[in-house]
């Protein structure tokens, strides 16, 4: 099955000497115990009378598909379709036999793969009977992939309030009730055009508290939110949205399948990979190798460059004070950040970067060189933003090299730039695509 290849527990680096291998290590233990195959087996039902039917989406979705290949009994019908991202289909293992489809499309803005892969999706829920079985894969990425814009709306709209979402600061559970509100499959329609079947979805988690109806904007799972809810939020940030569907969200046309309704009768929602589970290991790892392993949250969310603030305030601390934590000490977090993109001089060249390098900027920053201080910040989906980064390490020097390579992190931090500032420096991790997605990993080491 896929797997990235990484040291096992008590073979990282050592932290004394190499705390950047050290760091680069806890992030592949965590990415390694997130990989479906891991947690899969635990909740597969057993085959159904009639066929097996499996749709999903989402960055995960061409492991998570693989992985069920494998665990399927070769004797058993199995088909369906699953979407992910470009360049996000893992290597296929010698003798598996492909029985699912995988179609890759954009993220985190849609495009027109993505809107004719849901299509195809909903197309194959036609004529399901009581006696069928529908796995649903899901996955951190989901609300991209599949998209199928509401009544009213199209491609190019859906493009545009997502670049408006993601440029505006919202947290992802507000950027996923407007997202499922304006949708055809999500917020629950799926699971409801699937009627008779009994749905069983399983799905990994990317967002803070491990909601379903949040991951890939819940389209097999209730949705608690209401259109009132969804206008809310666009007034809130400013985005615009048709009359038309402006009208709709007034009159409560567009409302999602909401708990307790019948569509949902008999389905089954099971978590296979988590933000915690996979902090859990880094820190398993790190105390097996002689660190003390903290783990602040796994539900982290604020502006990514005030977050990192206050990470830095605390290493500080332990390093200077040996409180709250005594030193040497990992410090591990996990959540969902958000940035909100600067308004830019006209002149100015357009920054690069995501959660992960802008947290670091913050850190780097309130830092301001601590001497014992060595942190990375990464997404576990291997792409921070759109970039080809993972994310970026801070390091004592961090500041002074900038410095003498001509980089302010000022300007980095006006621009949102991290990707520019930690390219010029060599400390961006580039990972490429790990198969999975628990969102965001953090690790400070104070020695």
């Amino acid at each position: 099955m896929p797997d990235i290849s990484l040291p096992q527990p008590g073979l990282l680096p050592d932290f004394h000497t190499d705390p950047r291998g050290f760091l680069r290590g806890l992030f592949d233990v965590a990415v390694r115990s997130a990989q479906p195959l891991h947690g899969m087996r635990a909740w597969l039902p057993a085959p159904p009378r009639s066929r097996t039917l499996v749709l999903g989406g989402g960055k995960a979705g061409g492991a998570m598909a693989q992985a069920l290949e494998a665990l399927w009994p070769n004797d058993a019908p199995l088909s369906g379709l699953v979407v992910t991202r470009y360049g996000h289909i893992p290597p296929r293992p010698e003798g598996l036999v492909q029985r699912i489809e995988v179609v890759e499309a954009a993220h985190p803005v849609p495009d027109a793969a993505g809107e004719a892969a849901a299509q195809r999706l909903l197309a194959l829920t036609e004529g399901l009977t009581a006696d069928d079985l529908v796995l649903c894969l899901i996955s951190g990425g989901g609300s991209s992939l599949l998209t199928l814009p509401g009544e009213g709306l199209t491609l190019d709209d859906k493009q545009r309030i997502n670049r408006a979402l993601l440029e505006s600061g919202a947290d992802i559970a507000e950027m996923n009730c407007v997202r499922k509100h304006l949708s055809r499959i999500k917020g629950g329609r799926l699971a409801a055009a699937c009627g008779p079947a009994r749905v069983v979805t399983l799905t990994i988690s990317d967002v803070p508290g491990d909601d379903p109806s949040v991951i890939a904007s819940g389209p097999t799972v209730p949705d608690a939110t209401t259109c009132a809810d969804a206008l809310a939020i666009l007034v809130r940030y400013g985005i615009e949205v048709p009359h038309q569907t402006l009208q709709a969200l007034r009159d409560g046309a567009l409302e999602t399948p909401k708990p307790g309704d019948a569509v949902f009768e008999g389905h089954a929602v099971h978590l296979v990979a988590t933000p915690w589970q996979a902090l859990e290991a880094a820190a398993a790892a790190a105390r097996a190798a002689g660190v003390d392993a903290v783990i602040l949250s796994d539900e982290i969310e604020g502006e990514s460059r005030d977050v990192g603030k206050v990470h830095a305030a605390m290493a500080r601390s332990v390093a200077r004070r040996g409180q709250p934590f005594t030193k040497p000490c990992v410090i591990l977090s996990g959540g969902e950040t958000t940035v909100t993109v600067r308004p830019r001089a006209p002149d100015a060249p357009r920054g690069r970067g995501g959660r992960a390098g802008e947290f670091c900027l913050g850190l780097a920053k309130a830092l301001q060189g601590e001497p014992s201080v060595w942190a990375l910040a990464a997404d576990t989906d291997g792409i921070d933003g759109v970039e080809n980064n993972a994310g970026a390490f801070v390091v004592p020097d961090t500041l002074h090299r900038a410095h003498t390579a001509g980089a302010d992190i000022e300007d980095a931090l006006q621009r949102n730039d991290a990707w520019g500032y930690f390219a010029a420096l060599g400390d961006l991790l580039v990972t490429g695509p790990t198969h999975t997605n628990v969102n965001d990993f953090r690790a400070i080491l104070v020695l």
